[in-house]
């Protein structure tokens, strides 16, 4: 299926909450307010790396208007909190190891006078020098960051016999370094809420992807039960994977419990950029080679993560790019070393790709030079060593049966891009044109050995609606449009029929994170699981009030329905007339997990999506600027349930793609951040997205794959630096290692080749 924002407007719906994000009328968290509400701060360190000799926070508790200033003597709990490792200090007590770590927070009746506090503080610090380089920070001499030692996680995988003797009898091998940006997940709403203290505990506003790992955490900090504490944690302005951390949490909360009174913190620009999470820089060695038939033999590959000064979730990025490191292919001899390693950098998290990202670049780019040094397509080269529909997975464990590669193969080699190279304008003389593109695959779920559960809740409620309740977040992805389309296709009812509850802890069941494109599945596996008891229930009370036998009833718009055979139907009883008769409400729970591999190899992945992308590029050989002028996509990744946001899904992540790619990248000097805002940090506007973009939808499943669709809020960014990457060298010769591309870089190259091919005499003069 193709997808265009030009399809029938019966199948392009309005989103549900649409209207009210447009008007404004939508209140984000950040925007609550409460009577008598305190506005907070926290104070953070300056310096990269240093120990921490005296605290003096006197000037600020005497400060008008201040009423509470925290330090780590304050935590009735856990210092410390961090999804995997709770390595990251609430308040730092003797060592700051990143520019942005936290040592104190206050409250106070206005923003100004909590900022003004927070400066009045004194802290004394003996500076230590920064370790900022990641191979630097692996030697036996370099001070240790924490206490086992700098290397935070270390992954492997290995497959046939000796890697270096496959070198031995490969024809042509391919050796490079590649090199990956500290990208900003660049949300328009920045990390803030508001905590309310009452006499059952606390009420957390805050944006997060997981409010109840958010409850877990903040219960080891404030020593509560977690019963005590409630997270709202939806709508959220944008998250990408940037706000599944704890960030603001457990000062608002921390504040409010001090003070009696709602706080409120809503981070500045400067402070997100400073404290907030961006993805891992990495640095991928890769060698590979092929036999003179275009057999792939060996492929040896070290990955060196920057993690930063705490864990988060790098060690489970480091594994999804370990496993990834041969994507679509089968390689006969593999070597993946991966290390996930402390830095005094700023620190690194989930983010959109999950090193899916990084590792692709590098893999496909790998891919082309070897045909390249081969003479044989690139097309001919992957086809020929290209996954098949039951071959295991890219760590040799067991999947999901699946056609995706081939399919996403074919589908973008269809693309009008990759039909005929674009031809040069000799009005634009210094403008080169290329085409390229490129495949990946992008495993769904948290992967093998990690929790994965998820849960749901089916209702009829008191006004007679169908409340479906799941734990997930609307973080700005259309979750809840896509619950509503796959309730209203399920039950073949209407969307007023529908009442849609999430992201309240205090109201929903637990159902894991909003992330790792995981939410679509498991709402459709939840609704799915749920339909046929909620059903009967309500079928045996209808026929026993009404007397229509329960085999002809069926839920429709409004109500419960009889269909006869010769097409007739009627209304029986609305679903108010339901919920007002019956003694009680239909309600029915699920229970489930994410789909796993079998195999016991750590974060392995067992349900796949799939793409293809194709880039044409205009490259000015004056500046060496690089344009995407065309993107097109192709997406292996199951039914579609909600097209346009599928659409939005792709076209989004290609866009934020063209940033990894082309511009951006949060550079650090010494352990400090080089830009402190968006007016020195470049992001995708409008006039940088592409001028044409298809999506085409591959939605087929193989027989006995009943495990429906896949989510697509990551593969659409995968595979787009590549194909960029390939369309550059078929515009200029050059391969590309680094990115963001450099147009210095570019220029050079560009340059050289309108010189050699200058037949028109422009550099010469002769055309004035």
């Amino acid at each position: 299926m193709r997808l265009t924002r030009a399809g029938s407007q019966n199948r392009w719906k309005a989103r549900r909450d649409g209207i009210q994000k447009v008007t404004g009328e939508l209140k984000y968290l950040s925007d609550m307010s409460f009577p008598n509400m305190l506005y907070g701060t926290v104070l953070r360190s300056e310096y990269a790396f240093a120990k921490i000799n005296s605290i003096d926070t006197s000037e600020a508790e005497k400060l008008p208007g201040v009423s509470a200033v925290l330090t780590s003597k304050d935590i009735p709990g856990l210092n410390g909190f961090g999804i995997v490792i709770q390595d990251q200090p609430v308040f730092c007590e003797d060592t700051v190891r990143y520019v942005g770590d936290a040592i104190a927070a206050v409250a106070a009746e206005t923003q100004e006078i909590a900022e003004k506090a927070a400066a009045l503080i004194k802290v004394e610090y003996t500076p230590l020098q920064p370790i900022t380089d990641p191979e630097v920070s692996l030697l036996a001499k370099t001070p240790k960051l924490h206490e086992n030692g700098n290397l935070l996680h270390n992954a492997f995988y290995k497959q046939g016999a000796d890697v270096e003797e496959a070198f031995a009898n490969c024809a042509c091998i391919v050796e490079e370094v590649y090199y990956t940006p500290r990208q900003m997940h660049a949300y328009m709403e920045t990390e803030g809420g508001v905590a309310v203290p009452h006499e059952d505990g606390l009420t957390i506003y805050a944006p997060t992807q997981h409010g109840f790992k958010d409850q877990l955490q903040l219960s080891r900090i404030l020593n509560m039960p977690e019963s005590d504490i409630r997270v709202i944690s939806s709508p959220i302005g944008g998250s990408f994977g940037g706000k599944d951390e704890l960030n603001i949490q457990p000062f608002i909360c921390l504040l409010a419990r001090a003070t009696g009174k709602p706080v409120k913190i809503h981070q500045s620009r400067r402070t997100s950029v400073k404290a907030g999470l961006k993805r891992h820089p990495m640095k991928i060695t890769m060698k590979t080679g092929a036999d003179k038939d275009g057999n792939l033999l060996a492929h040896k590959v070290r990955i060196l993560a920057d993690t930063g000064a705490y864990a988060t979730l790098g060690p489970a990025v480091l594994d999804f790019a370990v496993e990834h490191s041969t994507g679509p292919y089968r390689i006969k001899h593999v070597e993946v070393e991966g290390y996930c390693v402390y830095t005094n950098n700023g620190v690194a998290g989930e983010f959109r790709g999950f090193g899916g990202n990084q590792v692709t670049f590098a893999l496909e780019s790998q891919i082309e030079k070897l045909a390249e040094m081969l003479n044989i397509s690139s097309t001919a080269l992957r086809r020929k060593n290209l996954r098949k529909t039951a071959d295991p997975g890219p760590v040799n464990q067991q999947i999901v049966p699946t056609a995706g590669a081939e399919q996403v193969l074919d589908e973008i080699l269809k693309s009008p891009i990759l039909q005929d190279k674009p031809p040069n304008n000799e009005s634009q003389p210094f403008i080169l044109k290329g085409k390229g593109y490129s495949i990946t695959m992008h495993g769904g779920g948290l992967g093998y050995g990690r929790s994965d559960p998820s849960g749901a809740r089916l209702s009829l409620n008191e006004k007679g609606k169908l409340e479906i309740s799941f734990g997930f977040e609307e973080c700005g992805q259309g979750l809840l449009s896509t619950i509503e389309m796959i309730m209203t296709e399920s039950f073949a009812c209407s969307a007023d029929d529908v009442e849609i509850t999430i992201g309240d802890t205090a109201k929903v069941p637990h159902s894991g994170s909003s992330t790792a494109s995981r939410a679509t599945n498991m709402v459709w596996t939840g609704i799915n699981k749920m339909k046929g008891s909620w059903c009967d229930k309500v079928y045996s009370f209808v026929s026993q009030q009404s007397g229509v036998p329960l085999e002809v009833l069926k839920t429709g718009h409004g109500g419960i329905w009889e269909y006869q055979e010769n097409g007739n139907s009627a209304l029986v009883m609305t679903y108010k007339e339901v919920a007002d008769k019956i003694s009680e409400l239909p309600v029915v729970t699920a229970s489930y997990h994410f789909p796993t591999t079998p195999e016991s190899i750590d974060g392995g992945h067992f349900l796949y999506s799939f793409a293809g992308a194709a880039a044409e590029v205009e490259i000015d050989a004056l500046t060496g600027r690089v344009y995407v002028s065309k993107l097109d996509h192709a997406i292996a990744a199951g039914p579609v349930v909600n097209p346009m946001g599928y659409l939005g899904q792709i076209e989004g992540g290609g866009s934020m793609a063209l940033g990894f790619t082309l511009m951006e990248d949060a550079v650090m000097d010494n352990g400090k951040y080089m830009t402190e805002n968006f007016d020195s940090y470049l992001i995708p506007t409008i006039l940088d997205i592409p001028k044409s973009t298809n999506v085409s939808a591959i939605e087929e499943l193989e027989d006995g794959d009943e495990y429906g669709p896949r989510g697509v809020g990551e593969i659409g960014t995968v595979a787009v630096a590549p194909a960029i990457v390939a369309a550059i060298h078929d515009a200029t010769g050059h391969w590309v290692n680094k990115l963001p591309i450099c147009p210095e870089e570019i220029m050079e190259f560009a340059f050289t080749k309108i010189s050699k091919n200058d037949q028109n005499g422009w550099l010469g003069g002769d055309k004035g």
